[in-house]
């Protein structure tokens, strides 16, 4: 089944010649059955390049998605053309009143600052408050994931010596009983980080009703959820693009930034030939959250 967003935005264009199962909304319509609704506020300032990574992992489900895509009042971006935002984003105000199926908050690049100084702080309370009633599941992302477990559950953020940059190794926590959300996803996995903070294991295990299901040595808890399976979170960025860590890498390099390749990314010393080794983990899971988090458990009549 297809994903179904605007014929104009960029990622429709995008996406179909990838072969992945678009529909625009005229098509959609016309479909006898409900669709799974799931907005996305995305916090990041290439809007365009994380809406596409988003919905890219989305379209694999064999369910039908509608998109909404969020941003804040309370800040403007200075990445994204307006034409963009005004076209395609929704403010809160204008949904509130509507209820998801499910719903992912993504990173940001704030992390440097405290949560109180984010400009947009207030609002994103609000929002969280807000999914608390109106969204089955939400998925929470990086910087994402670290405002929630501070919002919900008083969890602290900690700022890093070092950049946690590069793909990491990690481990599945094996619990007492099978985890629809980490099903066929191997023992040991891949993912990307990009962040200079990091939540604490220990203060994750001593919250009652947060259970940790993955781990690494290099980028600590990864991927956390709460006891009702209706908070999920990741602390790294599997929807990220084969060649994302280098445009940063890159980025950086121009500002005269003192960064370091990012760790067991690049193939030889060029900097230009990268190892994916990711992707399959992250469509499985976004699989997974959309079927046994989501689709499985919210009402036909959102409603109710």
């Amino acid at each position: 089944m297809p994903i179904v967003i605007d014929r104009d935005l960029p990622a429709f264009g995008i996406l179909t010649g990838e072969r992945c199962f678009v529909m625009d909304k005229e098509r959609a319509h016309s479909q006898e059955i409900r669709p799974i609704e799931i907005a996305i506020l995305n916090l990041m300032p290439t809007k365009e390049t994380t809406e596409t990574q988003f919905m890219r992992l989305l379209s694999n489900s064999p369910l039908q998605v509608n998109v909404t895509l969020i941003k804040t009042a309370t800040y403007r971006s200075t990445h994204t053309e307006q034409t963009h935002l005004e076209k395609f984003y929704k403010n809160f105000e204008d949904v509130k009143d509507k209820k998801f199926d499910g719903m992912i908050v993504t990173g940001a690049p704030v992390e440097n600052l405290d949560f109180e100084q984010v400009a947009y702080w207030d609002e994103l309370k609000e929002i969280l408050d807000w999914t608390e009633e109106h969204v089955t599941s939400t998925l929470f992302i990086c910087w994402g994931a670290q405002a929630a477990l501070h919002y919900f559950y008083g969890i602290k953020k900690h700022p890093l010596k070092k950049k946690c940059f590069g793909i990491f190794v990690h481990h599945r926590v094996r619990g007492d009983r099978p985890e629809p959300l980490m099903r066929g996803i191997s023992d040991e996995f891949h993912m990307p980080h990009s962040r200079h903070t990091v939540v604490y294991a220990e203060d994750i295990r001593h919250v009652p009703g947060l259970e940790i299901l993955a781990y690494s040595k290099r980028a600590g808890a990864s991927i956390i959820k709460s006891a009702d399976n209706r908070r999920v979170f990741v602390t790294g960025h599997m929807e990220y693009d084969r060649d994302t860590l280098k445009k940063e890498y890159e980025r950086d390099v121009e500002r005269g930034l003192d960064t370091q390749p990012p760790a067991n990314y690049f193939m030889d010393g060029t900097h230009t030939a990268v190892r994916m080794n990711w992707s399959s983990t992250a469509n499985l899971f976004y699989i997974n959250w959309l079927n046994y988090y989501v689709y499985q458990v919210t009402p036909y009549d959102l409603s109710k």
